[in-house]
């Protein structure tokens, strides 16, 4: 009997609509503004599982894992805003940035994005491209150099630092690889190569469904 009228206690508190709730204000919290249970649940001072039991009860997909973990992530929404090019100039470093990502970049797997290069024009080229079709803050990037062992770190840092106007507190610790006898290239860079890192799986795939969609 005890057990039976707690049961009916928690399904009465369940079937309590918090205030100024209502299925709408749910669906656009949660799918259209994508904030997270956790989020919901404060914003009306009641439970996470109790937002769950509506989010259930009013039909409303359910996140996948996945999503839920880029929102977990992204509190604010996407650190990212999409903007179309809107004269020649512009377009014209659309088409560069795709380019570049489409020949350089990281289409497959599950993190985030990433490209790679030796020129720092392209590379300068690919932030500009960011920061203006995204509204990427490149203090956000981060940075790795890829060397040989015959290379000196310091002196490949404060080359790309320099070249792409970024602090050396956003590079990585160099990935230095061995050179094996003499080598077998013909040429090779003074100062490695430079991969530039911007960790939004979302963004990624936004740049990859625009190339997917070139004709």
């Amino acid at each position: 009997m005890p057990n039976s009228f707690y049961g009916r206690l928690v399904v009465m508190k369940r079937l309590t609509l918090p205030d100024n709730f209502t299925p709408d204000k749910l669906y656009d919290l949660y799918l259209v503004e994508n904030r997270s249970v956790a989020y919901i649940a404060d914003l009306f001072d009641c439970s996470q599982n109790k937002i769950n039991y509506w989010i259930e009860k009013f039909e409303i997909p359910k996140r996948t894992i996945s999503e839920a973990i880029y929102v977990l992530k992204n509190p604010l929404g996407d650190p990212f805003i999409i903007k179309n090019p809107q004269n020649l100039e512009e377009g014209i470093l659309f088409g560069l940035g795709l380019g570049f990502y489409w020949g350089e970049g990281t289409k497959r797997g599950k993190g985030g994005m990433r490209i790679t290069n030796s020129d720092p024009k392209l590379l300068r080229k690919f932030i500009e491209f960011l920061e203006k079709f995204f509204s990427i803050d490149r203090n956000k990037l981060k940075f790795s150099i890829q060397i040989f062992s015959d290379i000196s770190p310091n002196k490949s840092l404060k080359y790309w630092s320099s070249e792409l106007g970024i602090d050396k507190k956003q590079f990585y610790k160099p990935m230095v690889i061995k050179v094996r006898g003499r080598g077998t290239y013909k040429y090779k860079s003074e100062y490695g190569s430079v991969i530039v890192y911007f960790n939004n799986t979302k963004l990624k795939k936004s740049i990859c469904d625009m190339i997917e969609n070139i004709r």
